[in-house]
């Protein structure tokens, strides 16, 4: 059964699997060299020019699956020498020009940058072209078209450009607009954008609680669970998981139905909030809309909620995240995070652990997670914060205030929203801001992404014992 939407996640799979099986065999550094076995046959190229360029551009994928550049804080690189095979963008003239006499395209161009053949057709001279797009407005025939480069595409911030290499003009990275949402990075054709892993780390938790036991390795485990790892039941994952050396595993929508009743009470209290639950919405927030930043929630999120109540309950315990969200690595080296939170990964790397240590969990026991609400689990899917609120004002009894939501599915619906509240326009008193599209159900580092993972949620969600998000938090014993 196919596991990966895309052979380029395939791929990094593969590298991200050799990596951790000689973690754990500790025979990770004498290893390095003979990685590429499997993942590079023989000596043919299989998908670049040279075999020789394919084992560079393998070498730079096990530094990224070996926790990449350290001196560079963002968890998204650029692996340069994989990033040349994308056409330059910009505008160019396409067929479909007819030579016209009216040569608007000339006229309106601020540069001189259009010039004509023998035939009248258009010609764009790229070292004159400056990409303000005036030409294409005025085309009668529309013959004249922007070409961008599918991460650029992708990345709905503007954070990314080309480099000023002329030869290359690999991309780069604007730390700046950044929020490590991922969105290049599932987009990018060839892999050459990529999150780094933290799995070395994680795996060295794992073997020195076993071998000290001073302390518990827990894993949170997001509620979009429910909609990856197809090829196997649910409680079959979570005894994989405990397989791989981990204590036990907890939801972190138990998180998010404390996240929901404390989020209840604080928009009362103010008003007009954000929410708190995507990392990198937040982020959005303070780098393009700084002014907003006093209406974040001043909740954590439902991965520190959790993550807090497991370390109140046992102070020894390791937290380790596992879920769709690049953007998750980058919150756990917050200051705020850091204490609570030891290290996050995907469930990208999630299944490179079960392989690496060749576990079938098809044949495994069903386990079952401690439950959460109902909404505690559809926070997973946009308009679930949404949902959880409204019921946590519910259970309150809150009759003086209504809750009037806007869930933004994506980051252009968050800049939209976010727009009309910094101009005193918004109508609602609640944004909920989920950097990808159809929330976390639609993270980078998901195995599978589509509109079935939001059925797979709300049927999870339907499946939970608590129906109230009250009953939900009493009733939770964790680390206690």
């Amino acid at each position: 059964m196919r596991i990966f939407d895309t052979k380029v996640q395939h791929l990094k799979y593969k590298v991200l699997r050799e990596v951790a099986r000689h973690a754990w065999d500790d025979t990770l550094l004498q290893a390095i060299p003979d990685i590429p076995k499997d993942i590079v046959p023989g000596n043919k190229p299989t998908m670049r020019c040279c075999v020789y360029k394919e084992r560079a551009i393998l070498a730079e994928r096990v530094k990224l699956a070996m926790g990449g550049n350290k001196e560079n804080k963002n968890v998204i690189e650029v692996i340069d020498i994989a990033c040349d095979e994308c056409p330059a963008s910009g505008f160019e003239v396409t067929n479909t020009c007819r030579g016209c006499l009216a040569h608007r395209c000339e006229d309106v161009c601020p540069k001189g940058a259009i010039s004509f053949d023998e035939h009248q057709k258009a010609h764009i001279d790229k070292d004159k072209c400056i990409g303000c797009g005036m030409c294409a407005r005025v085309c009668p025939y529309s013959a004249i078209t922007r070409n961008r480069r599918p991460c650029e595409n992708a990345c709905k911030v503007k954070a990314i450009s080309m480099s000023k290499n002329t030869e290359t003009k690999e991309a780069v990275i604007d730390e700046s607009k950044c929020i490590a949402c991922g969105a290049c990075v599932y987009q990018c054709p060839f892999g050459a954008i990529s999150d780094k892993s933290y799995i070395l780390d994680v795996i060295d938790m794992i073997k020195k609680s076993n071998k000290n036991q001073n302390y518990k390795v827990y894993a949170i485990v997001a509620p979009s669970i429910s909609g990856q790892f197809r090829y196997a039941k649910l409680g079959q994952v979570i005894s994989g998981i405990k397989a791989l050396g981990f204590f036990t595993v907890v939801e972190v929508a138990l998180g998010a139905d404390i996240v929901a009743d404390r989020e209840a009470t604080e928009l009362a209290e103010k008003g007009f909030l954000t929410s708190s639950c995507c990392p990198a919405f937040v982020d959005f927030i303070k780098k393009q809309f700084p002014a907003m930043v006093e209406h974040i929630s001043h909740n954590l999120s439902p991965m520190g909620a959790i993550a807090e109540y497991i370390k109140k309950g046992d102070p020894t315990a390791k937290v380790v995240f596992i879920g769709p969200c690049t953007a998750k690595k980058m919150e756990v080296q917050q200051e705020r995070i850091k204490p609570l939170v030891d290290s996050a990964i995907t469930f990208e790397e999630l299944q490179a652990l079960f392989d690496s240590k060749d576990l079938d969990i098809t044949s495994m026991e069903e386990d079952v997670l401690d439950n959460a609400s109902y909404f505690g689990r559809i926070f997973a899917r946009s308009g679930g914060v949404a949902d959880a609120v409204q019921q946590a004002l519910k259970e309150h009894g809150e009759k003086d205030f209504v809750l009037k939501a806007l869930p933004c599915d994506g980051i252009e619906a968050c800049r939209t929203a976010l727009l009309k509240a910094s101009k005193g326009i918004l109508q609602e008193n609640f944004i909920e801001g989920m950097a990808c599209l159809g929330g976390c159900i639609g993270g980078a580092g998901c195995l599978t992404h589509g509109e079935k993972n939001k059925a797979e949620v709300d049927k999870y969600g339907r499946e939970a014992l608590e129906k109230n998000i009250g009953d939900a938090i009493r009733l939770t014993k964790i680390g206690k």
